[in-house]
């Protein structure tokens, strides 16, 4: 009999891989994303198709801190709001670059991953003490598309979207 109590744990490490393909995405970036608030706030502002209203709930701020931002009389913002710039910025960033690396790997070079895992026993002073263990593997391009295609599908334990706040 399958506990659903077993299921918890898995959530953490979804997230972590999620992490690691949004990571692994961005290295493919041919030029560097913005990095002050205000050519942040303007990227975004372009993305949201000029809605100030649209990018302030995006960001989880009021549309006056945006016109504040794109007006440059702020110009350092709060660590939340920080956050959710980079967060965002890097998420929307050159999506045509990232949509042929997906296709890339999904077709022809397939992908490598690295796993840090900690294998032993637990006695201690012996030779058998655990060590840290580092495993690469590639993956081959059919499970790479198998992986890309369930990505989008992935939820959060609180049934939302790993890209969309609660």
């Amino acid at each position: 009999m399958i506990d659903s109590n077993d299921t918890q744990p898995l959530a953490p490490r979804r997230n972590r891989v999620l992490d690691a393909l949004k990571r692994a995405e961005r290295k493919v970036f041919t030029r560097p994303a913005p990095k002050s608030a205000k050519a942040q706030i303007e990227f975004l502002y372009t993305r949201a198709k000029k809605s100030t209203k649209a990018l302030a709930e995006q960001l989880g701020v009021s549309s006056r801190t945006v016109q504040r931002y794109r007006a440059g009389q702020q110009t350092k913002p709060q660590k939340k709001l920080h956050a959710a710039l980079v967060e965002e910025t890097e998420s929307q960033w050159q999506p045509q670059v990232r949509a042929q690396a997906r296709e890339r790997a999904a077709t022809s070079s397939g992908m490598m991953v690295e796993v840090t895992a900690y294998f032993g026993f637990t006695c201690t002073g012996s030779s058998d003490d655990g060590r840290e263990r580092t495993i690469t593997t590639p993956i081959s391009p059919t499970y790479v598309t198998e992986i890309l295609r369930l990505r989008p599908a992935a939820r959060t334990p609180n049934g939302s979207s790993p890209g969309t706040r609660a």
